[in-house]
């Protein structure tokens, strides 16, 4: 692939159909795709294992239901036609098995890296706040057991941080709860409260 071809402004429909020849996933944002941080640099073990333990508990909870789980595979167009790719999304929308798009993002989560922290707690979550499907944004901590819970309550976004192995996420947008010694499990982190 060419550097002019990767530059080229696009809409979030030509941006999907050109991500689908690509050898790894892109986001497009203000028109120009770009490498998830992810992409350049590669996930670190307890980053990894923070994923895959959200989506294993998220997975046996949410089995057989509508909303289902999904790893930054699955893309989320914003309001501002920005697609990103949060490490976990949760797509209440039912759609053909060949979509990379989610539908309808009711839960996304964002692993916190030290590189990424303040991009993901500055923009993303800005942005993730403004699509009208999205009712909560987890920001899970990667260096100390805590997440961030975004939730659109009323009509109004509000924050509160949930702390310590023996704390819960309760997700009811999506009939489901987070327990952080789950969420931490195999990372080492746990054990240090």
């Amino acid at each position: 692939m060419s550097e002019a071809r990767v530059l080229k402004h696009m809409t979030p429909d030509e941006f999907f159909v050109w991500q689908a020849q690509q050898d790894v996933n892109y986001e497009l944002v203000n028109g120009l795709p770009v490498l998830t941080p992810k992409g350049m640099t590669g996930a670190s073990r307890r980053h990894d294992r923070i994923t895959i333990n959200i989506l294993s508990a998220l997975d046996q909870q949410l089995r057989d239901k509508p909303c289902q789980p999904h790893t930054d595979d699955i893309a989320v167009r914003n309001a501002n036609q920005n697609i990103r790719r949060p490490d976990i999304v949760v797509d209440c929308q039912s759609a053909a098995d060949s979509e990379t798009e989610a539908g309808e993002p009711r839960v996304v989560i964002e692993v916190l890296s030290p590189s990424t922290m303040r991009f993901d707690r500055l923009i993303k979550v800005e942005e993730y706040k403004k699509n009208p499907s999205v009712r909560v944004v987890l920001l899970v901590a990667s260096e100390s057991v805590e997440v961030i819970v975004w939730r659109l309550t009323d009509g109004w976004w509000q924050s509160t941080n949930v702390s310590g192995a023996s704390e819960r996420v309760h997700l009811p947008e999506i009939d489901a709860e987070l327990a952080l010694i789950d969420v931490y499990r195999g990372t080492g982190l746990q054990t240090i409260l």
